[in-house]
């Protein structure tokens, strides 16, 4: 079988697709013959050993996989050959086959494109543990997502509005914040590309005031940081909460603490891979009522675009561009 390999630290451009043996499905274990893989912010740093995590090399990026199970192993039940699944792990993913636990396994609709499947668990698992388990997000309260066009920013924008949320879109262009309003955000900013220096962040401080005027925002959902995060945190609500999803502006930014005194905030951290490993039966639970909301035509995965897995570290360069909307996809025939 053929899988995407990083066999050296660096960027897209040092992955190379080669031959390798197929997987085994040990105890506990389940083989997927891979239909469609997600590409997240994750598979840009795990590459270049930027992530929290450093699997030994080599080793295949793609965390967020759809499928048809091929075999399990001793003690599997709750899959059979045959099954069609989606999955999340760590790495591994861009190959045409795939051993993982098969309890990270999860059957999906027969009504679920494999696509649309290698869209959904990482970026509604992520944005849905955000709103939900960390900020108690509420009927009625104002929610601002920055970087609202990008794959966990929009299953934040269509999670937040489906609880009752206003939804304020932030993003780098007014064709993404269209995107974010044809997927339920009720209002939109266009922010520019920074660096910022201090009269910049000044400035980028008072739009986000403005687009969550009068009170600012109850909740912050930032995917962003860099510069981007305390002119947003100053923009907050009083007693709002903070959430800390990513960094995909590159920079892991400074916070000045005054800043959560004087708002009397909550400045949140949301890390949905370990949480899952702790919570394991109130992730099922999460993934039970996340596929209810998208059989209900609640949620749909945006998929803008399509790269063969002969074409997957293109698919992960593009992504870290910071042009893509929505979630881009390598599918596998």
């Amino acid at each position: 079988m053929k899988a995407l390999l990083s066999k050296q630290v660096g960027g897209p451009e040092t992955l190379v697709l080669e031959d390798v043996p197929s997987p085994q499905a040990k105890p506990g274990f389940a083989v997927v013959e891979v239909k469609a893989v997600g590409v997240n912010f994750p598979d840009v740093l795990i590459i270049e050993d930027k992530y929290q995590f450093k699997p030994a090399r080599p080793f295949a990026p793609g965390g967020e996989v759809a499928g048809v199970v091929k075999s399990v192993g001793e003690g599997v039940t709750h899959v059979k050959p045959g099954d069609r699944v989606l999955g999340n792990t760590g790495w591994g993913g861009m190959a045409e086959e795939l051993a993982l636990e098969a309890a990270r396994l999860v059957k999906i609709p027969d009504s679920m494109p494999f696509d649309e499947a290698a869209a959904f668990i990482m970026t509604y698992g992520t944005s849905w543990h955000a709103l939900k388990d960390r900020a108690q997000l509420k009927a009625g309260q104002s929610l601002l997502v920055l970087g609202a066009a990008g794959g966990v920013g929009l299953a934040a924008v269509e999670l937040g509005k489906a609880m009752g949320a206003t939804v304020i879109a932030a993003a780098s262009s007014q064709e993404k914040v269209d995107l974010c309003k044809k997927h339920g955000a009720d209002k939109g900013v266009v922010y520019g590309r920074g660096p910022f220096d201090r009269d910049g962040q000044k400035e980028l401080a008072n739009l986000f005031k403005d687009a969550s005027a009068p009170n600012g925002a109850d909740v912050i959902y930032d995917a962003i940081g860099g510069d981007y995060a305390e002119p947003a945190l100053r923009s907050i609500a009083w007693e709002g909460k903070y959430l800390v999803v990513g960094f995909a502006a590159g920079d892991i930014p400074k916070i000045p603490l005054n800043l959560a005194l004087l708002k009397g905030c909550e400045i949140v951290g949301v890390f949905w891979g370990a949480w899952v490993g702790k919570n394991p039966k109130r992730h099922q639970e999460s993934v039970a009522e996340l596929l209810k909301m998208y059989e209900d035509g609640k949620i749909k995965p945006y998929v803008s675009e399509r790269f063969p897995l002969s074409k997957a570290a293109d698919a992960i360069a593009h992504l870290a561009s910071r042009k893509a909307m929505g979630k881009v996809v390598v599918t596998i025939d």
